[in-house]
């Protein structure tokens, strides 16, 4: 069952005392074992261009260590890592994304407990050690600052039921956490059945857009003008676009969706050291600053984002955390009652 995460980032910042005892995060026999392998080779949901490519070479720089790395959406990854897996022949030494729940049962993951989990709020880190998260992402819905005026934009759930916002509102229809799928399970997480099956049939009658893209789509358009808000788009995004002077803001709905990006370690890995000591990097001090400095928002809460306003302050009146355990467990559930009241 998902669990509200009250307070997520002020309260909850604590790290998890139930972790077993602690690992030694980055030691000399491990740096020796993972340059003796020489390579890396990463699966990763993240943008190239953005973070991948700087967190690369980061890493080269640093440790000696060749990183080579895959592209793609988090589903093709988790299906690619099946895939060779069952074909015998591994490929990855780790991956990152939110679509974790399937290798884990395979038997696809390698356990470790790594002191970066030490750093990070309880229910950011899988206590068995099969994923942790190395950055968040925050869903909030977006608008366009031109044709919905800063201060008009509608602040609440309650206020996207207005007749003003029919036919004015799109979502992406893909199956995701950032999609409409994810937005119905934000409602029905933070309002229960009852109330949340209740607002969603009231809102299904706002004739919402169903766009066959991604989030980031969706909000491009939305920016073009082809929609005036965009509900359940990376609040990241609206910040990003607007310092490029686009018209774009989001508006900080509460509850919010944040939802996990995971990292794990591959079974049966050809580079099973340098796949940790990457990880390690990847969750180390320097590596936290590098998604901070290129735009993401870091899972460790002592490395804020750039812009501060991307994560509230104040979760008191709720955030809802989606990890890959809770996006397994309930995305058929939400899929099914999106089908049924949106499309």
């Amino acid at each position: 069952m998902l669990r509200m995460l009250v307070g997520l980032l002020s309260a909850a910042m604590s790290a998890g005392s139930c972790l077993p005892a602690r690992a030694v995060e980055v030691d000399q026999a491990l740096i020796d074992a993972a340059k003796k392998e020489g390579r890396v080779v990463w699966y990763t949901t993240l943008v190239v261009n953005q973070f991948v490519r700087p967190a690369a070479e980061a890493f080269e720089r640093k440790y000696g260590i060749k990183v080579d790395y895959v592209r793609a959406d988090s589903p093709e990854v988790t299906q690619r890592i099946i895939a060779e897996a069952k074909a015998g022949k591994v490929q990855s030494d780790i991956s990152d994304g939110f679509s974790t729940a399937p290798l884990i049962r395979e038997g696809y993951v390698e356990r470790w407990h790594t002191e970066s989990m030490h750093r990070l709020p309880n229910g950011f880190f899988d206590p068995e050690g099969a994923w942790i998260a190395s950055n968040i992402n925050v869903l909030t819905p977006g608008f366009n600052t031109e044709l919905v005026p800063r201060g008009t934009e509608p602040k609440s759930y309650d206020d996207l039921l207005d007749p003003k916002w029919r036919g004015k509102m799109a979502w992406s229809s893909l199956g995701s956490s950032s999609s409409a799928n994810g937005f119905v399970g934000s409602v029905l997480t933070f309002m229960g059945q009852e109330k949340g099956t209740a607002f969603l049939q009231k809102l299904a009658k706002q004739d919402i857009a169903n766009v066959a893209a991604g989030a980031r789509q969706v909000m491009d358009q939305v920016i073009a003008g082809e929609y005036p808000i965009a509900l359940q788009m990376f609040n990241k995004h609206a910040v990003i676009s607007a310092a490029q002077g686009a018209p774009a803001g989001w508006i900080p709905m509460l509850p919010m969706t944040v939802v996990l990006n995971v990292d794990s370690l591959t079974a049966n890995a050809p580079h099973p050291n340098a796949g940790k000591l990457f990880l390690s990097f990847l969750l180390s001090q320097e590596g936290q600053e590098l998604f901070r400095d290129t735009d993401y928002i870091p899972a460790d809460p002592k490395v804020p984002p750039r812009d501060p306003s991307l994560v509230p302050k104040d979760f008191k009146s709720g955030a809802v955390t989606l990890s890959p355990n809770d996006l397994d467990a309930a995305m058929p559930k939400w899929s099914t009652l999106y089908r049924s009241m949106f499309k």
